[in-house]
């Protein structure tokens, strides 16, 4: 399995961006999608993801109301809808893949197997 990030770029703040994760090799069926991003200087941190191909989304506190998962089957692709940019949302933003995560795991990037390369955000002030 293959997962391709894109869509990063420098917005300021207020704006809004999508990202894009494209999964290859399998079917988002049954596959939970999450995303997850590392600032300058900090730990890798959980941001949102979609549950087992659909079966509902979950996010972090801190984008609630801002960040939207989304995903499109004929495409094999998932999409965060990011709003509100602040700039400490600034941070290389990676998809990641997982089959065998349960809902006490979804949010912890050890039990991903699958890894995007990482697309960069910048919000500026």
């Amino acid at each position: 399995v293959q997962l391709q990030a894109s869509g990063g770029g420098l917005v300021q703040a207020g704006a809004s961006l999508r990202l894009s994760c494209e999964v290859s090799g399998r079917t988002l069926s049954g596959y939970t999608v999450a995303w997850f991003r590392q600032a300058p200087g900090k730990e890798r941190e959980f941001v949102s993801g979609i549950w087992r191909g659909g079966a509902g989304e979950y996010y972090a506190d801190s984008v609630k109301g801002r960040f939207t998962i989304s995903r499109e089957n004929a495409k094999n692709t998932v999409y965060l809808w990011m709003n509100s940019l602040k700039p400490e949302d600034t941070a290389v933003y990676y998809c990641a893949g997982s089959a065998r995560v349960i809902m006490t795991t979804r949010r912890n990037q050890q039990f991903f197997d699958s890894w995007g390369q990482g697309t960069q955000v910048t919000v500026s002030s």
